[in-house]
């Protein structure tokens, strides 16, 4: 549940939605880290919260556990049959 709390309010910090994709991510952060680098913005309280929130979206993606069932699969590409494109063993 922590780590829950923790994706939304890294996603928060960073002004994402909730659908998005690694280089969505990454582009942000890089938008953040030029407008609040420490040499432009004197506080560094902002960039240490957009490096925790990139840190922390980060590690999520990188650690996830992807499932490839066609109802995932429906819902990820709902254009695509994937069934049809497998045959069975």
């Amino acid at each position: 549940m922590q780590e829950e709390v923790d994706i939304l309010k890294a996603l928060e910090v960073l002004g994402l939605p909730s659908f998005i994709t690694k280089n969505d991510i990454k582009n942000r952060y890089r938008e953040l880290a030029k407008k609040y680098h420490p040499d432009i913005c004197k506080d560094d309280s902002k960039m240490n919260q957009i490096n925790s929130a990139y840190k922390v979206l980060i590690e999520y993606i990188d650690n996830f556990r992807y499932s490839f069932d066609d109802n995932e699969l429906s819902k990820q590409m709902p254009n695509i049959s994937h069934s049809k494109n497998f045959k069975p063993f």
